[in-house]
């Protein structure tokens, strides 16, 4: 009996928060639309440099430790009419990079063993090294094609014609009136609105994170000792059911790397494991993009989920380009043995200082540049059919001289 109470509270905590998350977006949504038409244009202009969006991807995941809030507020800013596609794409890269700053971090739990760090920093920043070969590839080849932005619009058309959008649409009739009563109790402040939303969104997340893993964490044990041994596209397979089982892709990767550390498991054992986590944490803002109803939001959704499967295909199947960061990683490991400064300043220096360094480098550029670039709207790209413009009522600003989302 008692049981049976604990699954229907856990049950029901889990329906509580993940309405709390929807009412998160929700209000973070309309925050960005009572901020009104410069405001969208300003964050437009400022992430137009696709450099400076995924450094800003890069900073703030590593400052929050979590990929999953800071592309689900992307996502909110794009169904807002915040951000273009295109300059959700960058943030999105570089999200992906930062969020391996965790299980580095937790590498540094095993500094006072030598043999034990050795092992636990190489696994650690395997995931940091893939990441950073996924974006040099990707990021130039997305710029000079447009290869995720076409094919996540192409995506986005298909699940639009198979009612994919409207899957979700329950979610905001509920959440819809919970947010305008709390929008009109704080006075319609859009500052307000988004200091609400985004708390509602971390505490939501960061909640439901915990509580998954407490439900599910025997079961991702069984899947990783099942399965982690079989051969490497089991690694894949059970990094993705685990991160989508517990939404966060940190704790997929953290969880392994004592384990590496402790040398139950290897380092290439490990490694295809975090690109299976890479491409589970893609759900939660393919959720949250969902559940906005807009096509624009769902494309940068795909996105992300396209730039981590297509960085698997590139670079794991072949032996001597998987090979790279398997080997600097051992190499890292080496060296973080033999100074355990080096370690923390390789920590400090790649996920902190350097992207500071280079906001305020691309600042100088921007503000020396003066007024060269048009200060004018920019108008979003279209996605999916005429019939359903991206500046629907879930997109569009509520101001009369808005931005077009077309």
């Amino acid at each position: 009996m008692a049981d049976k109470n604990s699954f229907f509270l856990r049950l029901l905590s889990l329906m509580i928060l993940l309405y709390g998350f929807f009412l998160g977006l929700d209000l973070m949504g309309e925050a960005f639309k009572l901020f009104g038409s410069d405001f969208a244009r300003q964050l437009v202009e400022q992430t137009s440099n696709p450099f400076v969006g995924l450094v800003i991807g890069i900073l703030s995941t590593s400052l929050i430790q979590s990929s999953s809030t800071t592309t689900t507020m992307t996502v909110s800013l794009v169904a807002a009419g915040g951000l273009t596609i295109e300059n959700a794409i960058p943030i999105i890269m570089g999200a992906n990079i930062g969020t391996s700053v965790t299980n580095t971090l937790v590498s540094l739990a095993h500094v006072t063993r030598t043999e034990e760090f050795r092992r636990a920093f190489a696994a650690a920043t395997v995931h940091d090294f893939f990441n950073w070969m996924a974006v040099l590839i990707l990021f130039p080849f997305e710029l000079a094609t447009g290869y995720l932005k076409n094919s996540a619009s192409w995506l986005e058309e298909i699940l639009e014609d198979a009612g994919g959008l409207e899957l979700l649409n329950p979610v905001k009739i509920i959440v819809d009136p919970v947010a305008d009563g709390l929008i009109s109790l704080m006075g319609e402040s859009a500052t307000l609105a988004l200091i609400v939303g985004v708390l509602f969104l971390f505490a939501s997340l960061k909640l439901l994170v915990d509580l998954l893993k407490v439900i599910l964490s025997a079961r991702a044990e069984e899947i990783l000792h099942r399965t982690l041994f079989r051969s490497a596209w089991h690694g894949i397979g059970a990094g993705i059911v685990i991160t989508v089982m517990v939404q966060s892709s940190s704790i997929t990767t953290s969880t392994a790397v004592p384990l590496v550390g402790a040398g139950i498991l290897t380092l290439a054992e490990m490694f295809p494991f975090t690109l299976g986590a890479n491409i589970g944490t893609t759900v939660t803002p393919i959720l949250a993009a969902m559940s906005t109803g807009n096509p624009a939001a769902l494309a940068v959704g795909l996105a992300h989920l396209l730039f981590n499967v297509t960085a698997t295909a590139l670079i794991y199947p072949l032996p001597a380009v998987r090979r790279i960061p398997i080997f600097l990683a051992r190499k890292m490991g080496d060296l973080g043995a033999r100074s355990r400064v080096l370690a923390g300043t390789y920590i400090i220096t790649v996920f902190f200082a350097l992207p500071i360094l280079l906001l305020l480098i691309s600042g100088a550029i921007g503000e020396s540049k003066g007024g060269a670039q048009d200060k004018g709207a920019v108008p979003p790209p279209a996605v999916g059919k005429g019939k359903k413009r991206l500046a629907n009522r879930e997109g569009a600003f509520h101001s009369r001289d808005s931005i077009a989302v077309s």
